[in-house]
């Protein structure tokens, strides 16, 4: 039985980036899904719906997730979206969190059943790996952009 796969990427940065407020963690999470279409070159798509987004390419819905569950308190905003399914999902289960711990920016899935899972050497080299480059750049982006 595989088991679910967990996956975080951290980097401090100079000063916070966004606000600690709700409009805060809704930045964190625009702008790693514009990364994510920035480091695709656009091959992958994020389809915004009232249910939640879809990371899309080819007209395939590779991800959705859930609506954002969003906290914001003393130092630290967080966003929070529940995987609930796609073809690169095995089961609905997990979600993906960006989040601003004082000046410590994150980027974690959490509880997530990845269909390449079952091949763990194809998993490690694909989408584990599209993670990490995907969350330095959108680290790097926003300490770039200083949005606060």
């Amino acid at each position: 039985m595989m088991h679910a796969v967990e996956s975080e990427e951290r980097t401090d940065a100079p000063r916070p980036v966004v606000e600690t407020s709700v409009e805060g963690g809704r930045r964190l999470a625009s702008a790693y899904w514009r990364e994510v279409e920035r480091t695709t070159r656009g091959l992958v798509r994020v389809r915004h719906a009232p249910e939640g987004p879809a990371l899309r390419a080819l007209g395939t819905s590779l991800i959705k997730f859930g609506p954002p569950h969003i906290q914001a308190a003393e130092h630290r905003v967080s966003c929070r979206y529940p995987i609930e399914g796609g073809l690169l999902a095995r089961r609905p289960g997990g979600s993906i969190t960006f989040a601003q711990d004082g000046s410590v920016l994150i980027s974690s899935i959490s509880g997530f059943h990845p269909r390449l899972a079952t091949l763990p050497v194809l998993y490690a080299h694909v989408q584990a790996r599209i993670h990490a480059v995907v969350s330095r750049r959108y680290f790097a982006r926003l300490v770039r952009e200083g949005a606060t």
